[in-house]
C-alpha cells in the first residue's frame, strides 16, 4: 500500500480549456495536500508534457476546441503503448463515458463537479497507478539483480575453473547419463586416452583405453557417482601395460539445476603416483 506522502507527491496534470474549471480543480487538490499539480488550457500541449514528465494522473476534459479529449487520448496511447494509461476524463455528456473508457481512460467524473467524488476517484486512480509503478520498479530491480547475480556466477565459475586448473591435473564434467561433456587438462596424455573418444562416452574404463583399472576401486567410485554422493580425494589404481602402477586422485560433486533436478557431475583429478610410491616405500 502506498504511503500518504506517495499520494500527495504524485504528479497530476489538469487539462481543461475553461480557466475556471482549472482553478477549481487546482484549489481542491492543493487544499487536500497535493504538491505536484500542473495545468494547461491548451490540449495540444498534453502529449509533449506527458512525454517529458510522465504524470501519475491526467485529469482530461473531453470537450475542448482545436483538439478534443479523444484526440488527446489517441496521442497519449502512443506514448503509453506498453504502459499504464493514467487518464481520468471529465465530461458533461453521459454518452461520452463509455466511449472514453473504450478509448483507454481508467475512470471518469461528471460535470458539474462533486468535489468529494472527484477526490475519491483521484485517490483510487493514484493508488492503482502507484502500485503499478512500484511493480514496474520492482521488476526492473529484480532484472538488474538477476543480471548482477549472473555476472557474479560467471566470474565465480571463471575463478573456479582457474583454481582447478592450477590445483589439479584435469577438470571434468558428466551429464546425468554419465557421459563426459567437458574435460580440461592433460589427462588424455597421462592415460593414453583419445580426447574425442572420451568426450561423449559414459565408460572411461573402455578396453580402447590402454591399461587396466583396479576393479574394486572403480566399483566403489562408480557406486558413489550412481548414488549421487560427493567424494573427496578418492584414490584409485591403474595398471599400465608396461607393468607400472599409476595412482589417480579424484574429487567430484553432483550438479543440480534451479529446480533441484540432478543434471550430472563435475570434479577434478590429478596424478599422485609419486606421492603414493613414496608413501609405500
Amino acid at each position: 500500500m502506498p504511503k500518504l506522502s506517495d499520494f500527495l507527491n504524485a504528479s497530476i496534470l489538469i487539462v481543461d480549456d475553461q480557466e475556471a474549471n482549472v482553478l477549481l480543480l487546482e484549489n481542491m487538490l492543493k487544499n487536500v495536500g497535493y504538491t505536484q499539480v500542473t495545468s494547461t488550457t491548451d490540449p495540444r500541449q498534453v502529449c509533449a508534457l506527458h512525454a517529458e514528465h510522465r504524470y501519475d494522473l491526467i485529469l482530461l476534459d473531453l470537450q475542448m476546441p482545436t483538439m478534443d479529449g479523444f484526440e488527446v487520448m489517441q496521442g497519449l496511447s502512443e506514448i503509453e503503448a506498453d504502459g499504464y494509461f493514467p487518464v481520468l476524463v471529465i465530461t458533461a455528456q453521459p454518452a461520452h463515458k463509455l466511449r472514453a473508457l473504450q478509448a483507454g481512460a481508467k475512470d471518469f467524473v461528471s460535470k458539474p463537479f462533486d468535489l468529494l467524488e472527484v477526490q475519491t476517484r483521484i485517490h483510487n486512480m493514484l493508488e492503482v497507478r502507484l502500485l503499478y509503478r512500484k511493480l514496474a520498479n520492482y521488476n526492473k530491480e529484480l532484472e538488474a539483480e538477476v543480471q548482477a547475480r549472473t555476472a557474479e556466477l560467471r566470474e565465480s565459475e571463471a575463478r573456479f575453473k582457474s583454481f582447478t586448473e592450477l590445483s589439479s591435473d584435469w577438470y571434468w564434467e558428466q551429464d546425468q547419463a554419465g557421459k563426459f561433456t567437458k574435460v580440461y587438462g592433460p589427462v588424455f596424455e597421462m592415460l593414453g586416452i583419445d580426447a574425442q573418444e572420451m568426450l561423449g562416452s559414459a565408460d572411461s574404463t573402455s578396453t580402447n583405453f590402454t591399461g587396466q583399472w583396479n576393479a574394486s576401486e572403480r566399483a566403489q567410485l562408480d557406486a558413489n557417482i550412481a548414488a549421487r554422493r560427493p567424494f573427496l580425494d578418492f584414490i584409485y589404481t591403474r595398471y599400465q601395460p608396461d607393468g607400472k602402477t599409476q595412482y589417480l586422485q579424484v574429487s567430484g560433486e553432483p550438479i543440480f539445476d534451479s529446480n533441484s533436478c540432478f543434471v550430472g557431475y563435475r570434479g577434478i583429478g590429478m596424478d599422485v603416483t609419486e606421492r603414493m610410491q613414496a608413501k609405500n616405500d
